[in-house]
């Protein structure tokens, strides 16, 4: 995997996984606002911005064994692990994996706008449609930026990465092995449709370790862009997870 690095000096690392469709650009925003300690790492997966034409992974089992290679050079400090919506998942499956070696274990764990990973279904899939209903769909989520749905030629080229991604997330069933024991922070929109703030309370059930959840006002993409609730709530969990920040 590919890590979009920011700052190299910074003591501590938080690196970030977006949600399905997704890239590093989700995350750019944030370097300027957040800790000045804390380097942003947004994870460029294949299939995604300039790793677009490279087979993307549809299989959690295969694909955190490479997500956890590649951020091994990038494991010399602390660091914290972040994901949204599909990347809360992916965030979660890193962190167990990395919990048990080869590198130090996470200093803790940020998901958001995705519902814990062992509660059941309450949608259906969508991954298996066909593409004119798989972008209708996708697109009534608020999943595709408007720009590539007023390109045609764009659209065809990110349909197969967006639905890899639905097919990762979709298909996905917690991996075997013990739960975390670092701090789990749970952050949310109260009007999104995807998850409500008591199936995001049940991401507590992952840890030994402390957990809280933060309700932020909006949908599923309540943290897009810039909001100044939102950057002063993540500084605030990064200072508690990170101990190298006073």
């Amino acid at each position: 995997m590919s890590s979009d690095a920011g700052r190299e000096d910074a003591p501590a690392r938080l690196f970030c996984f977006a949600h399905a469709g997704g890239g590093a650009g989700f995350f750019r925003p944030w370097r300027p606002l957040l800790l000045p300690q804390v380097e942003v790492c947004p994870v460029v997966l294949p299939g995604r911005e300039w790793r677009l034409r490279e087979r993307p992974y549809t299989r959690m089992e295969e694909l955190v064994p490479a997500v956890v290679d590649g951020l091994l050079p990038y494991l010399d400090r602390p660091y914290a692990l972040m994901g949204h919506s599909m990347g809360s998942a992916v965030a979660y499956e890193v962190a167990r994996r990395l919990s048990v070696g080869p590198a130090a274990p996470p200093a803790g764990l940020v998901v958001s706008g995705r519902r814990a990973p062992h509660l059941p279904k309450r949608r259906a899939d969508l991954h298996g449609l066909p593409d004119e209903e798989f972008v209708a769909a996708v697109a009534r989520l608020n999943g595709i930026p408007d720009q590539v749905l007023r390109q045609p030629d764009l659209l065809r080229l990110f349909v197969p990465g967006m639905r890899a991604d639905f097919t990762l997330n979709e298909t996905y069933r917690p991996l075997p092995g013990p739960p975390l024991s670092c701090p789990v922070s749970g952050l949310t929109g109260d009007a999104d449709p995807e998850v409500t703030p008591e199936e995001m309370l049940a991401w507590r059930e992952v840890t030994t370790g402390p957990f809280t959840l933060r309700v932020f006002a909006g949908d599923h993409f309540y943290l897009k862009g810039v909001r100044p609730d939102f950057i002063d709530a993540l500084r605030t969990d990064l200072r508690r997870l990170l101990s190298v920040i006073s």
